[in-house]
């Protein structure tokens, strides 16, 4: 209770007065100004984009009969989307107009929060450049936006919400024994020589993205060295993603890779015996210290679910090479024969059941969030730095030609693979 009490001053709230009220007001007033005209304006010169490259995509799918024209049943209702296509464009457009009258109004909210006008008419600066980079995101344009985003939201202090991003065997201890003792309370451990801002830290969503590319990386490059996954694989990626066309290699590098990491990260935290996740550099993300983020919501519940399902199924070596497999390469019969890990399907047909249930969990998982803008653009540079691995090792049979990487860039509609140099692949 010490530690509590000699927290800083400047954690506590400053108090709404009377004088905030008329910037309340002011700031949303002007984010109506403001939001309605340039959303509009984004969305009109945005609209023949979304409707040609729409056009282009359903066109795509019903010459080459994927996507909603895989069934013939279906090609009717698809083929009245292409002539209704121009409907969801301007639909669209409305509803960019009437989201951004809340939008705008929210200012007034931002105003109250942080006690600042200043900081209100940062955010309705920032959300003219925010819608402006997610409508980038969804049509495949250039990445990011042009526009100022100045920051409208005080950084929040590392002892305000968690725990260590590090792990501490003896605060972790202190910790579990506290909710042994008191499950009803949320409190964390304190030791008389560390302060409450000491031991309490949030993990940011910055670093859980580029620690989980890291590990994406190296794993990949491990998969690529044993040849497990080859080159053709990434080329096939190239052309294939970008022309929103699917087969069994796009899974293996989009779906089968990010599982096959995720696997790995869940096994070394049940081996660490962590109530979380374990990631690299030991970085440990729990409940209590995770990123206040939408996405990781969404998503860290179910890995640990699954991560719990595994803990009790108590996997011995050989079925966990097999579940291994089965999220790398459960959609292709032939290479899931071919790799050799020491993996074999379990005799008792229940267990096996059981294995393959946790990899379609994971793989529904990893589908879902690969819709994501945000992952997409990440993932790219999952795929560039394992094109410039296998570059490096041209006296393997890993070895891939320039003139490979000229063929899959123009085999591409959106994006490129520059090929100025081995060493300067781009993936836009």
């Amino acid at each position: 209770m010490k530690e509590l009490r000699e927290l800083p001053a400047s954690l506590d709230l400053q108090p709404f007065r009377f004088i905030h009220v008329p910037g309340c007001i002011m700031v949303g007033l002007m984010g109506l100004v403001v939001e309605i005209p340039l959303y509009t304006a984004i969305a009109v010169v945005k609209s023949p984009y979304m409707l040609v490259k729409g056009w282009y995509r359903l066109i795509h799918d019903l010459i080459s009969r994927e996507g909603p024209f895989l069934e013939t049943a279906c090609i009717p209702i698809a083929g009245l989307t292409i002539l209704m296509w121009p409907l969801v464009v301007l639909g669209s457009i409305i509803l960019s107009v009437f989201s951004s009258f809340f939008i705008g109004l929210h200012g007034a909210v931002v105003v109250y929060q942080e006690r600042s006008v200043r900081r209100g008419v940062a955010y309705v600066i920032a959300m003219v450049a925010e819608f402006d980079e997610y409508t980038n995101d969804w049509l495949y344009l250039r990445e990011g936006s042009f526009l100022p985003k100045p920051r409208y939201r005080k950084k929040k202090g590392s002892d305000t919400t968690e725990l260590s991003v590090r792990r501490n065997r003896f605060s972790q201890g202190k910790l579990n024994a506290v909710f042994g003792e008191a499950p009803a309370m949320l409190v964390p451990s304190l030791t008389s020589s560390r302060s409450v801002k000491e031991v309490i830290q949030e993990v940011k969503m910055v670093q859980v993205w580029q620690n989980l590319i890291k590990t994406c990386e190296i794993r990949g490059k491990e998969l690529l060295d044993s040849n497990v996954i080859t080159p053709a694989d990434l080329e096939d990626w190239v052309k294939k993603v970008k022309k929103h066309e699917s087969n069994n290699a796009c899974d293996i590098i989009n779906i089968g890779l990010p599982c096959y990491t995720f696997l790995q990260i869940i096994l070394s935290s049940i081996k660490a015996g962590s109530e979380g996740l374990v990631l690299l550099d030991n970085l440990e993300i729990t409940y209590l210290n995770r990123p206040q983020d939408r996405l990781l919501e969404w998503f860290f519940q179910p890995v640990m679910d699954i991560k719990e399902q595994i803990k009790v199924l108590s996997l011995a070596e050989g079925e966990m090479r097999f579940l291994e497999k089965v999220v790398l390469l459960g959609g292709n019969a032939d290479r899931f024969r071919a790799w050799e890990n020491g993996g074999s399907t379990p005799q008792d047909l229940l267990r096996a059941a059981q294995i393959e249930g946790i990899s379609r969990r994971m793989v529904g998982m990893i589908r879902s969030v690969s819709k994501f803008p945000t992952y997409k653009r990440k993932f790219k540079q999952i795929v560039k730095a394992l094109f410039l691995h296998t570059m490096k090792g041209e006296s393997s049979s890993r070895y891939i030609t320039p003139y490979s990487f000229h063929k899959a860039a123009a085999a591409s509609n959106r994006g490129s693979v520059s090929t100025r140099s081995a060493p300067s692949i781009e993936i836009v």
